[in-house]
């Protein structure tokens, strides 16, 4: 028998990306996001320098353990008041996603919004598309050293300034800028400033749409989240098919093709990348910069626009489309509830804390006439901008008293601690003893009851 050979075909486990040079493009949804861009910039690069009642607006201070956001302090006892902030940004994200699909990818994401800047500076350099991909293809000479050197100057310019601001959230901005000044910053503060700088430079710069590919996990679960109700980027198959070119004033219906005059510029603006007229894509961010560009293309042919617009899967077949339905109503409910939970626990946040620790040298010692003596150690923390005053008190077992009388004064957004020392007559002294601490001010009105042990001798 003659050998039969069966070819093989080498599959590699890497394919390089080419590098995708997006279009410019005019429209109502592009001004749009260079307005989103702007705002959410300029939101960024200026917070660290908002002052609120001669601090700084917004500051993470991790040596403190406080968090300032404008007139509210947060403490690390505070930590349910960020978990609910995180899970209410999550179930934001999955109500917004299932009514109008990518739009946070499109509009306000991090990744979108640095990469729309680093393009601009690349644009304002290199030029448009076809000058950028023919000055990539030319060989080296000083104009094109000098349009890709100033270009690098500027994107590294820019990520440096995104890690130090980044970087002023949690270090007093001003002092970061004086200390930088003086060559006198510290090396983690430093090591932070330009981790984040060559992150937002590799991400906005270099990798870009393959962070939205292959990086983010948001892309992957998305469609978990979609339904024929969602509103996405779609292009209209019936009416648009079969495409082709054809000359102005053509009669579509007598030359049997369609409105897309398969110019592919909804291929050339999109930055990832991807053609929208074969079906929706993970990889679609909802820009809508093919939506502006089409619509472009159908003003000038004379045809209706939308070839290309926001719609529904239901909208596209003809069928109604369900705002309210199952997931949104579910969604709704549990933004409703957990935004009333917040901003009921935060107006009814009490503005002092105390805790009550027992001292562990010693279960209780005997102090004569004075009793069965407990020492305990107070740590109050006053979560006001002023300073306060509290007088301390104890109840509990019959006769309990505190050694000295206590006036705790605590300064503003601070915590002290404080010894204390009570003392119940033997009689009264039966060891495992509930005993209650309260704080109250000058008025008698109490702010707040801490219980504890108190030790002493097995029933008489």
């Amino acid at each position: 028998m003659s050998e039969v050979s069966i070819p093989v075909e080498q599959v590699g486990l890497y394919r390089s990306e080419g590098k995708i040079y997006p279009r410019e493009v005019k429209g109502r949804y592009a001004s749009l996001r260079k307005l989103a861009v702007v705002v959410l910039l300029g939101l960024f690069y200026f917070g660290p320098f908002l002052t609120w009642s001669s601090r700084q607006a917004i500051l993470f201070d991790l040596p403190a353990r406080k968090f300032y956001l404008f007139g509210l302090t947060l403490w690390p006892q505070d930590f349910l008041y960020l978990a609910l902030l995180l899970i209410l940004a999550a179930i934001s994200l999955f109500f917004f996603t299932a009514l109008a699909g990518r739009l946070w990818c499109g509009y306000a994401c991090p990744q979108t919004v640095w990469t729309e800047a680093f393009v601009w500076i690349e644009q304002w350099f290199e030029g448009d598309r076809s000058k950028r991909m023919k000055l990539d293809k030319a060989p080296m000479s000083m104009a094109k050293f000098w349009r890709k050197a100033g270009k690098q100057v500027s994107w590294i310019t820019l990520a440096l300034l995104t890690g130090f601001c980044f970087v002023g959230y949690f270090y007093p901005v001003r002092e970061l800028a004086a200390d930088m000044v003086a060559f006198e910053l510290g090396g983690w503060a430093l090591f932070w400033v330009l981790f984040y700088a060559f992150a937002t430079y590799g991400n906005a710069g270099f990798m870009r749409e393959q962070v939205c590919k292959y990086m983010c996990p948001y892309a992957r679960f998305q469609s978990s989240m979609f339904d024929r109700d969602t509103l996405i980027i779609t292009y209209d198959e019936r009416r648009g098919e079969p495409r082709g070119g054809r000359r102005r004033g053509t009669d579509r219906a007598a030359a049997g093709i369609g409105d897309c005059v398969d110019c592919t510029l909804c291929v050339q603006v999109c930055p990832t990348g991807i053609d929208i007229r074969e079906g929706l894509q993970y990889e679609c961010i909802a820009c809508a910069a093919c939506i502006d560009a089409c619509n472009g293309v159908m003003d000038k042919v004379g045809y209706d626009r939308g070839l290309i617009r926001y719609s529904t899967e239901h909208a596209m077949n003809g069928q109604p489309t369900r705002i309210l339905r199952l997931r949104v109503i579910i969604y709704s409910l549990l933004l409703a509830i957990l935004a009333g939970l917040f901003m009921t626990s935060l107006a009814t946040r009490p503005p002092v804390i105390m805790d009550v620790l027992k001292d562990r040298n010693a279960l209780y010692r005997d102090v004569g006439r004075a009793g069965i003596q407990n020492t305990y150690r107070l740590h109050v923390l006053n979560k006001q901008s002023q300073p306060v005053r509290y007088l301390l008190t104890v109840s509990g077992p019959e006769g309990a008293t505190i050694e000295t009388p206590v006036a705790i004064d605590v300064p503003p957004e601070s915590m002290v601690e404080w010894p204390v020392a009570v003392n119940v007559p033997h009689e009264s002294a039966i060891g495992g003893q509930h005993i209650v601490f309260s704080l109250a001010r000058d008025d008698g009105q109490v702010m707040i009851s801490e219980t504890s042990r108190f030790r002493g001798p097995a029933i008489r």
